[in-house]
């Protein structure tokens, strides 16, 4: 097993944010681990998981701060300057009041995208008044209309068990948001990996033990673990936490490659 460390300078991070400009990459391992992200042209998303060696995000309280180290932190925060937007769950909002910024590094913010499936958010939360970057939020057509401040309101038809992962994406798509960031919280992540739409997983794991509280990942359950999904890993060291980046569809290349 091959761990490989990640030393950012000043100067690879920004060939890595001109490279969503179309400039040549800079070299590994920097440029394996984030190229992906900011080279992409068409759709693209990743998912991103903080948490414990023993799989958890937050206390049963819901405490989720300092999980992850300075440098995981600093990551997820690389993840988010790199994309168009960032996608959370109502609950995550509700329970963490996070700003989705790029506070630790230089880039710029994603728009921030919310699924309040059920038109739950007050509009009291910080990011629709933090003066920071767009608000989207996806409410289901079936739910009552709820306007939230300094935000764009999007409503789809539900499917089977809430809003559908791919009608969310056309519909940023269409809006020229084709990088996506999935952030949480665990059963958003799970939908859309379990619907196919994840092109790259990162899982940063943090020295921590918490011994109980919710998971990262909350996947429809399966009997067998020869079932389990067992994607190839490359693994970082980010200095406080180790991170595994796996690749979650099938690379289709041209022809002649």
């Amino acid at each position: 097993m091959t761990v490989n460390p990640i030393n950012m300078s000043d100067e690879t991070w920004r060939q890595l944010l001109a490279l969503r400009e179309g400039s040549a990459p800079p070299p590994e391992p920097e440029g394996a681990l984030y190229g992906p992200i900011a080279a992409a042209s068409g759709r693209f998303v990743l998912a991103q998981v903080g948490q414990s060696l023993d799989g958890r995000v937050a206390t049963p309280s819901g405490d989720a701060r300092d999980i992850s180290g300075p440098e995981g932190l600093a990551h997820l925060h690389r993840c988010r300057a790199l994309v168009d937007a960032v996608i959370v769950g109502e609950n995550t909002v509700s329970c963490d009041d996070p700003r989705l910024s790029v506070r630790l590094v230089e880039g710029p913010d994603p728009v921030r995208v919310v699924i309040d499936c059920h038109a739950r958010l007050s509009g009291s939360e910080g990011l629709f008044h933090d003066g920071g970057a767009r608000v989207i939020v996806f409410q289901s057509a079936e739910a009552r209309r709820n306007d939230l401040p300094n935000a764009e309101i999007i409503r789809l038809r539900p499917e089977g068990n809430g809003l559908s992962p791919q009608e969310m994406l056309t519909a940023l798509s269409g809006l020229g948001l084709r990088r996506v960031l999935v952030e949480g919280g665990a059963r958003t992540i799970a939908r859309f990996i379990e619907a196919g739409l994840v092109d790259r997983l990162h899982v940063a794991v943090s020295p921590l033990i918490i011994g109980s509280g919710p998971s990262g990942i909350s996947l429809s359950p399966v009997e067998r673990l020869s079932s389990a999904l067992r994607p190839e890993a490359q693994i970082y060291s980010l200095g406080s936490d180790i991170l595994f980046d796996c690749p979650l569809k099938p690379v289709v290349r041209p022809a002649g490659q």
